[in-house]
């Protein structure tokens, strides 16, 4: 029991269920935003089709809806962009100045994995060997 208190209590756990609980939220509100507000004035540019941007196809039992899928995107739109700038970006300034008051690097570097700098010492080695015997390099 106590290592799912332990997995819970994790960081990215807890964000992960504020940011689900958060978006659903938004979603909703949004949604209802769109739907009222912002789906009326698409269907105005459909003319006097009562159904705006919509048209069917095929003995009138397919509706495609454009002026829909045109709010979807905008409410997707609006739904990232509040979620960027109300929670994304004060939790980063927020972390990164925890990081400056314990004296912490802002960044932390990633050392390169050890076959990489192998690789890397063999490549020098080769050119710096090729480089003794009058710099030529080898046909293939």
């Amino acid at each position: 029991m106590k290592g799912f208190k332990e997995f819970v209590m994790q960081g990215n756990v807890v964000d992960l269920a504020v940011g689900v609980v958060i978006g659903g939220a938004f979603t909703a509100l949004i949604g209802a935003f769109v739907d009222n507000l912002i789906q009326p004035v698409i269907n105005v540019f459909g003319g006097n089709n009562v159904d705006g941007l919509a048209f069917t196809i095929t003995n009138e039992s397919t509706k495609v809806d454009i002026g829909a899928i045109l709010s979807a995107v905008i409410a997707f739109l609006i739904t990232a962009a509040v979620v960027y700038f109300v929670f994304v970006l004060p939790i980063a300034a927020a972390r990164k100045m925890d990081r400056k008051r314990r004296g912490l690097p802002e960044e932390e570097e990633t050392a390169a994995p050890e076959d990489i700098v192998l690789l890397t010492e063999i490549r020098d080695a080769l050119t710096a060997q090729r480089g003794a015997q009058g710099g030529t390099t080898p046909q293939v």
